[in-house]
């Protein structure tokens, strides 16, 4: 058997006094994924979380799973009596073209033997370098290997739901702010700050950009699923306006009580150098244009669809301080 359960619900998990939940089925347990299913299980839906490793947050609401999600007859014994999976895992970052395939091809396969709509975590890499606010009707353009690997991951989905095979959304958001996420911020903006250092940023520093809550993704995956009619499509998520480096720098430095920040543009030659001993550096080579030009998403369609207000960028930033200061548990 390619799957295993290591959790397992004490409490009655198919049927509540007389009523039946509805099986949410979320893969994947990073920071979207875990919000996802603290969101399902909140509001007393079932909720399973699939990994290789069989991780997910600790809730009672929660089970957890080992799968290989590549294996769509394993994830679709998991998923079999689902109201919807949710996509919220990807491949490695630097093995994005490889790795998506196969990723894919699980949870459509998953999605078609069960009925269980897919809903997929997206971002903007799809689209290209553009020179407006990005809409979901902007043509997919990519102009970097791994927004190659996005657009074809939605093609494929799409094809597969016009053909009636699966039904299936995708959303979409920019880089994220929340706990535990991994950002240009995370990784190099706010350490720096609360440490009262120089923060180096391969960026232009006031080019406009939109950062997403990671809370807002969960909570617009869970609201797509939930609408039969927002299926078929992408969707952005709701998210604040955008905010350039050092505004953001400012934001953060203020909630965090640190003092005023010290901000430098990276110099090309230092990120090259660095991607010579750091995949992760590596891979931004040729997601910097990101950061050189501004970068808007535009939510309007979601806001006024699933009426979700997105959470203000001081609050993200507090969530995101929070978890960077708490120490990780030995």
């Amino acid at each position: 058997m390619s799957y295993s359960r290591t959790l397992f619900l004490t409490e009655h998990t198919v049927h509540s006094y007389g009523w039946r939940m509805a099986l949410h089925v979320v893969v994947g347990a990073g920071p979207v994924g875990t919000a996802t299913a603290q969101l399902l299980a909140d509001r007393g839906d079932q909720v399973r979380v699939v990994t290789r490793r069989g991780a997910g947050p600790t809730n009672p609401g929660i089970e957890r799973f080992a799968c290989d999600a590549t294996d769509p007859a394993a994830l679709a014994r998991l998923a079999e009596t689902a109201t919807a999976i949710y996509n919220c895992a990807q491949p490695a970052y630097h093995r994005w073209p490889q790795d998506f395939p196969a990723l894919l091809n699980g949870l459509i396969g998953a999605a078609e033997s069960t009925g269980a709509v897919l809903v997929q975590t997206g971002n903007l890499y799809a689209y290209g370098l553009v020179d407006r606010p990005m809409t979901e009707a902007l043509p997919l353009r990519p102009n970097s290997v791994k927004g190659r690997a996005r657009a074809r991951v939605w093609e494929t989905s799409l094809a597969a739901h016009e053909a009636g095979r699966i039904r299936t959304a995708e959303v979409r958001g920019s880089d994220y702010l929340g706990a535990n996420t991994l950002s240009v911020v995370t990784v190099l903006l706010l350490p720096a700050i609360l440490m009262g250092r120089r923060a180096m940023v391969p960026a232009d520093l006031d080019a406009p950009h939109s950062w997403t809550y990671v809370g807002d993704m969960a909570r617009t995956l869970v609201a797509v699923a939930d609408r039969e009619s927002a299926w078929g499509r992408p969707w952005h998520v709701p998210t604040p306006p955008p905010m350039s480096i050092r505004e953001l720098a400012q934001q953060a430095a203020t909630v965090a009580g640190a003092p005023s920040p010290k901000l430098a543009t990276m110099p090309s030659v230092m990120l090259w150098l660095g991607g010579l001993f750091d995949k992760g550096a590596k891979e931004m080579r040729e997601m910097r244009y990101q950061f050189q030009h501004p970068f808007i998403l535009d939510s309007t369609a979601a806001q006024a669809e699933f009426g979700i207000t997105p959470t203000p960028t001081d609050a993200a930033l507090a969530d995101t301080v929070t978890a960077l200061q708490t120490p990780v548990p030995a």
